[in-house]
């Protein structure tokens, strides 16, 4: 009867928030999760870079050269770049005070905080970095008639594409952020309660 006893409480400790187990998954999840947000951010910046083309186009009797299509002709591309840079590098460091705060058993109260802020303002970064990425390549994509803006992406295929799949990645970055905020503030929360 003693060994059913022991084995209940092992139980219900091990289910119970602000007991061991669940701090270190909780801890595991999120270097896991920012360890994923590295890889996203890294991805979305070198297809972004990468997104290079020049097009030439033969009118009958005369090539005619296309100037390159590239990031750094939209400066909302360029802050798209520099904002994923930015979580990119904030990335590796929470993984790293992360995996310390697991190797030491401790994640304090303050620590908890830090980083619940830190992941609400790269949310907000990487969000604005991605519609404002979004806005520009919906504009290559349909153009505005209103304002006699062409559209580009029938020129520039493979430029659009780049473009595209970085902005892609860069919303999944931002749902990744989002998790991130919110298993931050529920640490927190368990941790102070």
């Amino acid at each position: 009867m003693g060994n059913e006893t022991k084995s209940t409480l092992d139980t219900e400790r091990s289910t119970v928030p602000g007991t061991g187990t669940t701090t270190k998954s909780c801890s595991m999840t999120q270097v896991v999760l920012r360890f994923v947000l590295f890889a996203a951010t890294l991805t979305s910046i070198v297809v972004m870079v990468t997104s290079k083309q020049t097009k030439n186009i033969f009118i009958p009797g005369t090539p005619i050269r296309i100037p390159a299509a590239k990031f750094t002709n939209s400066p909302a591309l360029i802050y798209f770049v520099v904002a994923l840079s930015v979580a990119c590098f904030y990335s590796i460091v929470s993984t790293f005070v992360t995996i310390s705060a697991l190797k030491k058993h401790s994640c304090s109260a303050i620590l908890l905080l830090n980083l619940a802020i830190m992941d609400a303002v790269m949310v907000g970064i990487v969000a604005s970095a991605t519609g404002a990425g979004g806005g520009v390549a919906y504009l290559g994509l349909k153009g505005n008639k209103e304002v006699r803006w062409g559209k580009i992406c029938h020129i520039y295929d493979k430029f659009c594409r780049h473009v595209g799949g970085a902005i892609a990645v860069s919303l999944f970055a931002s749902v990744i952020l989002l998790l991130l905020s919110i298993i931050s503030v529920l640490s927190l929360y368990k941790k102070i309660r």
